[in-house]
């Protein structure tokens, strides 16, 4: 019972897949009139260009160029959301001062900050860079404050009480203890950065998914245009399952560091 169980587990997913293909195909190309607009986007069509366009070569440039741009803004996200959350979950009077404005700042939609973008950066790769950077550094940013408010304060109070410094409480203590947290806002800052790439690569840019949908559609191109939205889905596919891997990878890391620190406590006390 428990080897059917799996097998059902495993095969949900592509039914899933599957009752979406048909209906797919069911609406664009047996209930829709033959030569009809709707026609154009069926399944046939946009496997065929999905086909043409791997074979060829022509999609591997755009696909390139969107991943680099999304691992720019994920690095520029972390190298400005992790310190700053370190910073305002344990430096009281920076979160008060800084809570406000990050609140105010992430309720804004990030495709909101085009005219802005557009204004300081022109057309081209740094807007699209600063468009996924407004989107990605908030999961980042507030999953890492979490994480350093469910720190256990006697971890610092051991580490001071053995001569720690402050950075040395900071990597041994704080950072093993926020990092689970800190990649499940990476995680999220992923798939929020993947959404929000397509209608910022519509910024005047020669490449990229987006770039290449918005191309699709105005040479008519409509077969084109369904197999682009294919390998967006599948490439958002991909980025979750890295970061869904990474996440699981480090969790048992940093629990083994955390662990012996109230140990070490115990044995320095009773010496």
């Amino acid at each position: 019972m428990k080897q059917v169980r799996l097998l059902r587990d495993a095969m949900l997913p592509f039914v899933g897949l599957t009752v979406v293909g048909v209906l797919w195909w069911f609406l664009t190309d047996v209930a829709a009139a033959p030569g009809s607009f709707t026609s154009r986007f069926a399944p046939g069509p946009a496997f065929r260009a999905l086909g043409e366009l791997v074979t060829s070569g022509a999609l591997w440039p755009h696909v390139l160029a969107s991943a680099e741009r999304v691992a720019l803004g994920l690095l520029v996200s972390a190298a400005l959301g992790i310190p700053l959350g370190v910073a305002i979950g344990s430096i009281r009077w920076v979160g008060r001062m800084l809570g406000p404005v990050i609140q105010v700042l992430r309720m804004v939609s990030p495709l909101a900050w085009m005219p802005l973008a557009l204004l300081v950066f022109g057309t081209g790769t740094r807007s699209v860079v600063f468009l996924l950077v407004m989107a990605a550094t908030w999961p980042i940013l507030l999953s890492t404050v979490d994480g350093v408010a469910r720190l256990d304060p006697r971890w610092s109070q051991v580490g001071r009480s053995l001569g720690a410094s402050r950075w040395e409480l900071v990597r041994h203590v704080v950072w093993p203890g926020v990092r689970p947290r800190v990649l499940a806002g990476l995680r999220l800052a992923v798939g929020v950065a993947w959404i929000v790439l397509v209608p910022a690569e519509m910024l005047g840019v020669d490449s990229g998914l987006g770039y290449a949908i918005l191309d699709a559609r105005d040479r008519l191109d409509y077969g084109e245009l369904m197999a682009m939205l294919l390998v967006i889905a599948m490439c958002g596919i991909v980025l979750d399952g890295v970061a869904r891997f990474l996440f699981r990878e480090a969790r048992p890391r940093a629990r083994r560091v955390l662990r012996p620190i109230p140990e070490m406590a115990v044995v320095e006390q009773r010496s």
